[in-house]
């Protein structure tokens, strides 16, 4: 599948690269790249973007106008600066074909690389890790509010997030261009003793500004398997001062870029499928206990409980929509490792679930919820709405259970709180809807009960535009309260009494009766949960803390 030019420019980011002309927008397939000499003779270029390599400003022209007539979508020319490079923009405008400068200092092998991770002429073996790693830069960025960049152990730069409107400081502009950690800035770092306490263990470091030296304010944390330090995550401050968790969002996703660095080490990309088909499959109930746990390293019977976060993809949420179940699994899967070290993420349709182990949660007490449970799911809620322009991902807590066979039946109470959750909730456990969801699943089971008072209650409402049933549901929940009954649907007691008696004699309902009565409330109950909604007989909530 071709990659867009759009797509191309999200890789290569800033400082590389910015876009001078795009005559024909940022949606035009790429298919590849091409390397052209201005002393080679032309090629056909279909499709592909052309990296100009020993040409700048109007030297650049000639070059530029025989790939475009050979058909290249987009030409990189490294910049000679604003004054040099007008010509330049107006002869690809003229062709017809986008032009991007490329910083003066940019090596053209390092672009290539970048580029050919998401277009289809050729990717790397680790192409697949190393997007992983480019999402995860990019997601702990939007987390932690800085610049964000992954390296190895040689300082190598791996992956980095978009720098947007923040301009990188000195070191990271240096490291970037150079896809490694310049020696001068690492032999102060070194001397500041920051890689000793990063090789050391789990310790979020510090790094003080030094404006003199061009350095801002910076976390770093070190990726470990257990006493191996597989590499480093980085994270300058930018405009604004880190957010307030953002030294936990870091040892979370250090933990999460573990397993995409140990994949990356063995080159084998298909074992990143291959891991979150495993994890899939335990969600359904398809892999066994024993084959999770000696993937991952866990105890079979450590206690477990799967947290659902749901996507809301309806006409008044299109900014959720866009989010999409890929994106909200990177927030997920780092606030989850935040949270219990050996947690498993993996996306299952439009839902995304995380398997928490070592979590002692009562299988029936609402209240028994670790609150930092709650806290870690209504934080990943409240980033991913913000994300999303104020759309609605909601969690829903599954019940505890003794060890990792029991996943399938957590993820499936984790459903039942998502598909039953109130309108204004965003989390909540299964403790806090267990009754409504039982009485759902139990009504849905009376096939055939038919109660003739409660039947023609609902037609005489229909007939006539009135909301009898509505009445005699809040009396019925209320107990026969008809104080309480009428507190919650807002009038007077009188006006109620008169509405039950009116019920009575046109359905002929028998309320003194306490079996008529259970018959009565099934059968308005199911009606309330079946019927459209501008017909069904609206049942008063209790209210909610």
């Amino acid at each position: 599948m071709e990659s867009t030019l759009a797509q191309v420019l999200a890789a290569i980011g800033e400082p590389l690269a910015e876009v001078r002309v795009a005559p024909a927008g940022l949606d035009v397939p790429v298919s590849g790249t091409a390397i052209l000499d201005p002393d080679d003779d032309p090629a056909d270029h279909p499709g592909r973007l052309v990296l100009v390599i020993g040409a700048r400003g109007r030297d650049a022209v000639r070059p530029l106008r025989a790939a475009a007539r050979r058909g290249a979508v987009a030409v990189a020319v490294k910049s000679a600066g604003t004054g040099g490079d007008e010509e330049l923009c107006a002869a690809a405008a003229d062709a017809g074909v986008a032009l991007l400068a490329v910083r003066a200092d940019v090596r053209w092998d390092h672009l290539e690389a970048l580029v050919h991770g998401v277009v289809d002429d050729g990717p790397p073996a680790e192409a697949d890790d190393a997007g992983d790693l480019y999402s995860l830069a990019q997601t702990v960025g939007r987390l932690t509010g800085g610049l964000v960049s992954i390296e190895d152990t040689a300082s190598r730069v791996l992956a980095y997030s978009r720098s947007d409107s923040t301009s990188p400081d000195e070191l990271r502009r240096r490291s970037i261009l150079g896809w490694h950690g310049p020696a001068d800035y690492l032999a102060t770092l070194r001397g500041w003793g920051v890689f000793d306490r990063l090789r050391a263990g789990e310790e979020v470091v510090r790094v003080d500004e030094h404006a003199e030296l061009g350095i801002r304010r910076r976390l770093a944390v070190g990726v470990h398997a257990g006493q191996r330090q597989l590499g480093t995550i980085w994270v300058q401050e930018g405009a604004t001062p880190f957010a307030e968790r953002a030294e936990s969002v870091l040892l979370g996703a250090a933990r999460v870029a573990a397993g995409h660095l140990i994949r990356r080490r063995s080159q084998q990309s298909p074992g990143a499928r291959w891991s979150r088909d495993v994890v899939t499959g335990l969600l359904e109930g398809r892999v066994g206990a024993d084959l999770v746990a000696a993937t991952f390293g866990l105890d079979t019977a450590e206690p477990a409980v799967v947290v659902g976060f749901a996507v809301g993809t309806g006409a008044a949420e299109p900014g959720v929509a866009e989010l999409g179940a890929a994106e909200l699994a990177e927030v997920v899967s780092v606030h989850a490792a935040t949270f219990r070290r050996g947690a498993l993420t993996a996306p299952v349709g439009a839902r995304v679930y995380a398997v928490l182990p070592a979590v002692d949660l009562p299988a029936v007490d609402a209240d028994g919820v670790p609150p930092a449970l709650h806290a870690m799911c209504a934080e990943v809620v409240a980033i991913t709405g913000r994300r999303a322009g104020g759309g609605r991902v909601r969690a829903g807590i599954g019940s505890g259970v003794a060890g990792l066979a029991g996943v399938p039946a957590s993820r499936a109470d984790a459903d039942r709180v998502l598909d039953a959750m109130p309108a204004d909730a965003d989390v909540a456990a299964i403790g806090d809807l267990r009754a409504e969801i039982l009485l759902d699943e139990a009504l849905a089971r009376l096939g055939d009960l038919h109660d003739p008072a409660a039947a023609a209650l609902l037609a005489h409402d229909a007939a006539h535009g009135s909301d009898l049933a509505a009445s005699v549901l809040a009396l019925l929940d209320a107990l026969g309260d008809v104080r309480a009954a009428a507190a919650r649907l807002t009038v007077h007691p009188n006006t109620l009494r008169y509405r039950l008696r009116r019920a009575s004699e046109v359905a002929g309902l028998r309320l003194g009766d306490p079996a008529a009565r259970v018959v009565h409330h099934l059968h308005l109950l199911r009606a309330a949960r079946s019927q459209p909604a501008r017909s069904r007989p609206t049942r008063p909530q209790p209210a909610r803390s």
